[in-house]
C-alpha cells in the first residue's frame, strides 16, 4: 500500500552512476609496451614489477590516465623529462634507474613501459 520513496543520498547515488559512467571509465592510455604496467592498469596486480617499484607505477599510471598533456607529470620528485628520438616521448622516474616512459598523441598517452634504460 505504501511506496517507499527513495532517500536524497539513494537518489544522488544513482545519479551519479548513471550520468558519469562513460567519465570514470574512460581509459586515457591508448597501448602499453610492458606487459607487467598493462596488467596493473586493467586489474590493479601483477607478479611482472618488483614490489619495491609497484606502488610508484600505480601512481604514475593513474596520473597518466587523468593526464591532457604530458607536462602535466611535470610533479616534484617525479623527475619528469622529454627524451631524444622520434616520434618524442617522455620519462618518469620510479626508482634508481627504473623509468616509466610514454609517448602521446593527441590527449591519450602510448607505448606506455617500464625500463631500465641508463
Amino acid at each position: 500500500m505504501f511506496r517507499r520513496l527513495a532517500t536524497p543520498v539513494e537518489q544522488s547515488t544513482v545519479q551519479l552512476t548513471s550520468v558519469n559512467y562513460l567519465l570514470y571509465t574512460y581509459k586515457m592510455i591508448d597501448g602499453f609496451r610492458h606487459k607487467g604496467l598493462e596488467e596493473i592498469y586493467l586489474t590493479g596486480e601483477t607478479r611482472r614489477i618488483g614490489a619495491d617499484h609497484l606502488r610508484k607505477c600505480v601512481r604514475v599510471l593513474q596520473l597518466l590516465d587523468v593526464a591532457g598533456r604530458p607536462e602535466d607529470l611535470n610533479i616534484a620528485g617525479f623527475r619528469f623529462h622529454g627524451l631524444r628520438g622520434k616520434p618524442p616521448r617522455w620519462s618518469v622516474r620510479v626508482t634508481g634507474n627504473y623509468r616509466v616512459t610514454f609517448g602521446w598523441s593527441g590527449e591519450n598517452a602510448v607505448d606506455v613501459d617500464f625500463e631500465d634504460y641508463h
